[in-house]
């Protein structure tokens, strides 16, 4: 029975975050992820090469990556699971959906279970129900972070109260990327940073170009050219720098996560009291 006897009062201390970080490609999105606590890599592709990093054996089904993450539910000390990349585990769950029902792929129109786009509603129950629900288990009860990489696609965004326009978004089908993105409390595009600049080149005529000096950077808001957000109020815009040891500079973007600003504030205090 439901009643006003009912009612708790919410945890508010602050859960480890769960991101996805898209963008370009060769930008550095696996040497990001690599540079959160203590990390661990479930590898749907091989982008690791040049990384000294923790990870599983390359997945070649949806069952590795299952597999992968249930091991996850016992006993180690990684405080970072990394997905790369949920674009290459998307094949990965169409072809299970294709065996599950006997079809050549998701698209077989052979199997009636798979005709309307049936195949694609399939798919987006394997992701709430087997990869999503598995991040969300291990960031509430086993304390990890979640790092999901993608690479970026130009998408067609129809808004409600504008004509139609393109956009940066992560590349997956659209029903896939709406829940990842809505599981997310970080999405980070990655991107380099980009100026416009006009010239004359005469005759009245004015040429815009785009420039840029390689700088690399998060956007962390949604704006018209690409789909970014997050829970924290974060800048804009986050600059990236390689740390000495290779990695990114990741304490730029801890320090806008509450999850890791509580914990040196906890770390901090017990130091103080130890003193």
């Amino acid at each position: 029975m439901i009643d006003l006897k009912s009612l708790v009062r919410t945890d508010l201390a602050p859960k480890p975050p769960i991101i996805t970080l898209y963008g370009t490609g060769k930008i550095g999105k696996s040497t990001l992820a690599a540079s959160f606590p203590n990390p661990v890599f479930i590898r749907t592709e091989d982008g690791t090469d040049n990384l000294a990093v923790d990870a599983f054996p390359l997945a070649n089904t949806f069952k590795d990556v299952t597999e992968a993450l249930t091991s996850l539910c016992g006993d180690h000390d990684f405080q970072t699971l990394v997905v790369d990349s949920l674009d290459w585990l998307e094949p990965l769950i169409w072809n299970e959906v294709a065996e599950d029902c006997g079809a050549a792929s998701i698209n077989d129109e052979s199997c009636k279970a798979l005709t309307y786009g049936k195949g694609m509603a399939l798919a987006a129950d394997k992701w709430r129900d087997k990869y999503l629900k598995a991040i969300n288990f291990l960031r509430d009860s086993k304390e990890m972070t979640i790092v999901q990489i993608a690479h970026n696609q130009i998408k067609r965004f129809d808004a409600p109260d504008t004509d139609p326009y393109d956009r940066y978004g992560i590349k997956l089908h659209a029903k896939a990327a709406a829940l990842v993105s809505e599981d997310s409390d970080i999405i980070f595009f990655a991107n380099y940073k980009t100026f416009t600049k006009e010239k004359d080149v005469g005759f009245n005529k004015n040429v815009t170009r785009a420039l840029g000096n390689g700088q690399r950077v998060l956007h962390t808001t949604e704006t018209p050219a690409w789909q970014a957000g997050n829970r924290y109020g974060m800048p804009a815009e986050i600059t990236l720098n390689l740390s000495d040891d290779g990695l990114c500079d990741i304490k730029t973007i801890l320090k806008h996560i509450p999850y890791f600003k509580n914990k040196k504030k906890s770390k901090s205090s017990t130091q103080t009291k130890g003193n």
